[in-house]
């Protein structure tokens, strides 16, 4: 599968039907998701691996993961509305993929990421931003948990994030690779001004050392 044939594809995912602004529950444009899944492919990162997508929302990491071959997939979702919606997209699509309801966080917080998960040989991540004030680092526990499982991790950041990531997960891991993309967020919340906002992101990969 070509990368503009896996983007067409993806953009057939539904969205959030009840987005919580307090998790940032944005769907990650397929343009985007496309980008760092063929990216992985193309590293050797997807075909035949056990992927797992962390903090999957309405899955289309996981159902890209799956369109490029790699196998098991597995989506880890705390939200049980995201998760169903996960399961009708792989339908649609026919993914064969697993959604498991999970909490990174409390996980993370206990250290118990790679008992709760297993392991596997690629996580992909598009964790929140921190955009809201309640949620001021809430990334730290998507790396935590992706560096307790598996050896390779692509992640979505806010651009300019690579200094920190560096910092954050120095003598566990260290990054690669770096893309810079756009995160194009529709109209979601009251708060939002804009129909259309382009963020400006990057996608890192991260090696477990």
């Amino acid at each position: 599968m070509k990368l503009r044939q896996l983007e067409m594809a993806l953009q057939r995912c539904a969205g959030f039907d009840r987005p919580k602004a307090s998790r940032e529950q944005y769907q990650t444009p397929a343009p985007l998701a496309a980008r760092l899944l063929y990216d992985a492919f193309v590293s050797g990162d997807i075909a035949e691996k056990a992927v797992t997508d962390l903090g999957c929302g309405t899955g289309i990491l996981a159902i890209g993961a799956a369109l490029l071959g790699a196998r098991p997939v597995r989506g880890i979702e705390l939200d049980p509305d995201a998760i169903r919606t996960a399961e009708k997209n792989a339908v649609l699509l026919g993914a064969d993929v697993e959604f498991v309801a999970t909490d990174l966080n409390r996980a993370a917080d206990a250290g118990t990421c790679a008992e709760l998960l297993g392991s596997c040989d690629t996580v992909v991540m598009n964790p929140p931003f921190g955009a809201q004030k309640q949620n001021v680092h809430a990334d730290r526990p998507f790396i935590d948990c992706a560096l307790a499982i598996a050896p390779v991790t692509y992640g979505i950041f806010n651009a300019g994030s690579t200094p920190f990531v560096e910092a954050y997960i120095a003598g566990k891991g260290r990054i690669t690779g770096r893309v810079a993309g756009t995160f194009t967020l529709k109209r979601s919340f009251a708060f939002h001004t804009r129909d259309v906002q382009e963020i400006a992101v990057e996608i890192l990969r991260i090696v477990r050392i």
